[in-house]
């Protein structure tokens, strides 16, 4: 199986890049999506994060109001590590969830979109790892037209994470997204001829296909072994 990691920085576009995949028919796994799954009311997530915020972060329905929690954890260092510690074992328990059920399904090729990739290490699973990246005044403007906050709150949540320049020192492939949309349509295109490659070796011994080729093998050899006696 061939696991591609995708990154980014917020605004940046990686959800644009994201959703491209998609449409080719290439499965994503979203961290962000399973970020507000186990923050749901009721969760082991939720009673970590109320216990450590407390009730003042909640909704009248008793959801957390993410909104609201944002502005605490992006204003603050020390409470963002907080809120990713706690949250952290939830959410990297429901990534290697969903890549076991997509290999389960024999997929071969999958795409795991996360925004910590770098900081949480888990680009260390993923190869190659792509990049989408945009230059610091787009990056900003785009973060203040998209949540309507000042200059001084965008820099504050762009601050809060690591540069994107850092990211794509690190990266195998970059996607820039500073232009028009068409323009990155032709960049993830380009980057999808790559990634569509055939699988290595290695990458085919550790898919579903591969496991079964390698059981079935041993299987008949032994079977074999048997038989010539």
């Amino acid at each position: 199986m061939r696991i591609v990691g995708l990154t980014g920085g917020i605004s940046s576009g990686k959800s644009t890049v994201s959703n491209m995949f998609k449409a080719n028919d290439i499965p994503v796994v979203d961290a962000d999506v399973i970020a507000r799954d186990v923050l749901r009311r009721g969760t082991g997530g939720w009673k970590k994060v109320v216990k450590a915020f407390g009730n003042t972060i909640l909704l009248e329905n008793g959801e957390v109001n993410r909104a609201y929690l944002g502005q605490i954890v992006f204003s603050d260092p020390t409470k963002r590590q907080l809120l990713n510690r706690l949250l952290a074992p939830y959410i990297a328990f429901g990534i290697y969830w969903e890549i076991v059920k997509l290999w389960l399904k024999g997929y071969k090729l999958i795409v795991l979109d996360i925004p910590l990739l770098f900081e949480t290490k888990m680009n260390r699973m993923t190869k190659p790892v792509i990049v989408v990246w945009v230059d610091p005044s787009t990056q900003l403007q785009r973060l203040m037209a998209r949540d309507g906050i000042s200059e001084e709150q965008a820099l504050n949540r762009i601050n809060a994470q690591m540069p994107l320049d850092e990211k794509r020192e690190k990266a195998d492939v970059v996607v820039d997204n500073s232009d028009s949309l068409e323009e990155t349509k032709e960049r993830v295109c380009n980057v999808l001829i790559q990634i569509r490659k055939p699988l290595t070796w290695r990458e085919f011994v550790l898919s579903r296909d591969g496991v079964v080729c390698f059981l079935s093998s041993i299987i008949l050899g032994v079977a074999a072994y048997r038989y010539s006696k």
